[in-house]
């Protein structure tokens, strides 16, 4: 009989420690962005969007984060796979839920299990990503 070890789910104090530390990154580059932190089901546990970051960024980020939930990969790893010639091509208009495939989503994992993921939005793709990546850290 094989024994499996419970993983914590993301915690809405979780999602503040991430949410927190991708603004902080943002705000130390000059950048408005905002962020989506989801759980492992793709419920919204936190968001914030600053005063000036693009209205869109908020509809962008929470696409992020959707899109490396469900694919459990970074953003920006997928990006070349949904080009017309790509492999995957076809994936972006494949499901009820539009995803999104611009760098600054990357999912969470505790333990090597996927508990849920965050995307920012507002910058260029790779300042999301490294904002994104920055909070991931944070939550060790």
């Amino acid at each position: 009989m094989s024994t499996t070890t419970a993983v914590t789910p993301l915690t809405t104090q979780d999602a503040e420690v991430l949410l927190s530390a991708a603004r902080r990154a943002a705000e130390s580059a000059g950048v408005t962005v905002s962020v989506s932190v989801l759980d492992a089901g793709g419920h919204l546990l936190a968001f914030r969007r600053d005063d000036r970051a693009v209205l869109v960024s908020g509809e962008t980020s929470t696409r992020k984060a959707y899109t490396a939930l469900q694919l459990d990969s970074a953003t920006a790893d997928l990006v070349d796979l949904v080009k017309p010639d790509g492999p995957f091509h076809s994936l972006t208009t494949a499901l009820d839920r539009p995803l999104l495939f611009i760098a600054g989503g990357l999912p969470v994992h505790r333990d090597g299990r996927l508990i849920g993921a965050i995307g920012v939005g507002g910058g260029a793709p790779e300042q999301d990503h490294g904002f994104a990546t920055a909070a991931v850290a944070a939550l060790g």
